[in-house]
């Protein structure tokens, strides 16, 4: 009887953490949804509250913080327009997630409209029991693009 309580406890902490990195992987998968789509909206407010202070962005024509990203995005320099999302992919490492997408990505840059194939690096980090970006990175891939347009 022992044996079988021990195994019954084990088997539901496994299944506990299970469930919690599921439900983390699928927190970060939606929190990175929600971003897409703020930036289609434009939505900088809530961009801003999403970028943690130190936040890095690394783009195909340069590299900045927070501030100008955010600017960038209200003054409309950069319309990140859609964001079509084939596959995800979300690791941890304690207190931060990394989520690797691949996308096509229709953008209105310097008023000309372009669709790139990346793959999105998103860095988060929890802190005080909230997930704050630290790194966007958009590496431009050699495949074609998919997305029918």
């Amino acid at each position: 009887m022992k044996s079988f309580a021990l195994f019954l406890s084990i088997m539901l902490l496994i299944l506990t953490n299970a469930f919690a990195q599921t439900n983390s992987d699928e927190t970060i998968k939606q929190l990175s949804k929600d971003k897409w789509q703020w930036m289609a909206n434009k939505d900088a407010d809530k961009l801003a509250d999403l970028f943690d202070e130190k936040c890095e962005f690394v783009h195909m024509g340069g590299t900045w913080g927070k501030a100008r990203e955010v600017d960038i995005i209200k003054a409309g320099f950069i319309w990140y327009k859609q964001a079509e999302v084939y596959s995800t992919n979300v690791k941890f490492y304690r207190n931060t997630a990394i989520l690797l997408s691949d996308i096509d990505l229709v953008a209105q840059v310097g008023g000309n409209v372009v669709t790139n194939p990346f793959m999105v690096t998103e860095v988060y980090v929890l802190d005080n029991n909230t997930w704050k970006m630290a790194q966007l990175t958009f590496s431009h891939l050699s495949r074609p693009v998919k997305l029918k347009q």
